[in-house]
C-alpha cells in the first residue's frame, strides 16, 4: 500500500556506469557511444536506453582485486570520488559490468599478447561463477583503470522506490572490440553519436533518463574519442546532483528539478506528496 511507503527509509545502493566511446567513421568528426536497451522486464529503468553499469559488488572491492588494477589504486580512486575508502570498487565495477553487459573487457595481458574475450566467460561473470579476480588470475591479466575517466555523480530522487548513487565515467573502447547486448538484462545495442541519440530521443523514439540526456549533451561537444576522455581526466570538480520529484496538483508525478531549476530550493522533501505513492 501507498500508506506504507516511506521514501525516507529506501535504502541507497552504490553504482557505477560508463560511456564506452571510439571515434565515429566517416568524413564528419566525432564520436560514438555504445547504448543498451533495457529489458522491458527490468526492476529499474525498464525499457531506457542507458549506458553500461550496474550496482557496485562487494567482490569489486576486495582487497584480492587491487594488484590486478593497473594505474590507479584505491587512495587515489577514493580521494577522487571524495570518499574515505573504496573508491576503486567503483572503477572494477565499471569494468565488470562493461564485460557482463556489453562483453567488452578493459583489461590487458600481463605478456602483451592479444586478449582473447570469450562469450562463456562473459556470462559467468555475469552469472556470479567466476569472479573478475579468477579472471584475472587465470589469464594473467590486468584491469586497464587508468584510462577510465570519472566525470558525474547522480543519485536517484527521493521518492523513487529504487536509489542509487552513481558515479559515471568515460572510456575509449579498445579497437578489436565491438560490443553486444547480453540478451538478458539488455535487449538491443547500438553505436550512434550522441547527437543522434538526443535527436531521435527528442522525437520520442529512445526513452532515456536525465543522467543519461545531460552525459550525451557533455559528450557531444567532443571532435574524437581521446578529447573527451582527456577531458575527463581533467576533470577536478565532479559536483553531485540529487534531483527532486515534482507533482502535479492531483500528486501525480510531473516532473523531475535538478539544482540549479527555478523553483528547486523550494521543494520540500518530507512533502506527503512522497509518502502518497
Amino acid at each position: 500500500m501507498a500508506d506504507d511507503f516511506d521514501p525516507r527509509t529506501v535504502p541507497i545502493r552504490t553504482a557505477a556506469t560508463v560511456m564506452l566511446i571510439r571515434d565515429a567513421e566517416g568524413a564528419d568528426p566525432g564520436v560514438e557511444v555504445f547504448m543498451l536497451r533495457r529489458t522491458g522486464n527490468a526492476s529499474f529503468a525498464a525499457g531506457m536506453y542507458v549506458f553500461p553499469g550496474g550496482r557496485v559488488d562487494d567482490a569489486d572491492g576486495a582487497v584480492e582485486i587491487e594488484p590486478f588494477c593497473h594505474g590507479l589504486d584505491d587512495a587515489d580512486a577514493s580521494q577522487q570520488l571524495g570518499l574515505e575508502s573504496g573508491g576503486l570498487s567503483y572503477w572494477v565495477a565499471a569494468i565488470r559490468e562493461c564485460f557482463e553487459e556489453a562483453g567488452i573487457l578493459l583489461a590487458d595481458r600481463n605478456d602483451g599478447t592479444p586478449l582473447v574475450v570469450g562469450a562463456d566467460d562473459r556470462h559467468a561473470v555475469h552469472d556470479g561463477e567466476l569472479s573478475m579476480v579468477d579472471l584475472c588470475k587465470r589469464d594473467d591479466l590486468v584491469l586497464d583503470v587508468s584510462t577510465t575517466q570519472y566525470i558525474d555523480h547522480w543519485i536517484t530522487p527521493i521518492g523513487e522506490r529504487r536509489r542509487f548513487d552513481t558515479r559515471f565515467f568515460v572510456t575509449e573502447t579498445p579497437p578489436d572490440q565491438d560490443g553486444a547486448h547480453d540478451d538478458k538484462e539488455t535487449v538491443e545495442s547500438l553505436w550512434i553519436r550522441p547527437e543522434e541519440a538526443l535527436r531521435v530521443h527528442a522525437e520520442g523514439e529512445l526513452m532515456m533518463m536525465p543522467p543519461t540526456i545531460k552525459n550525451l549533451n557533455w559528450l557531444s561537444g567532443f571532435s574524437t574519442a581521446s578529447e573527451a576522455v582527456a577531458a575527463g581526466a581533467a576533470m577536478t570538480d565532479v559536483v553531485e546532483i540529487l534531483p527532486k520529484l515534482t507533482f502535479d496538483a492531483d500528486g501525480k508525478i510531473n516532473g523531475v528539478s535538478r539544482p540549479g531549476d527555478p523553483g528547486y530550493e523550494d521543494i520540500v522533501v518530507d512533502d506527503p506528496q512522497y509518502a502518497a505513492r
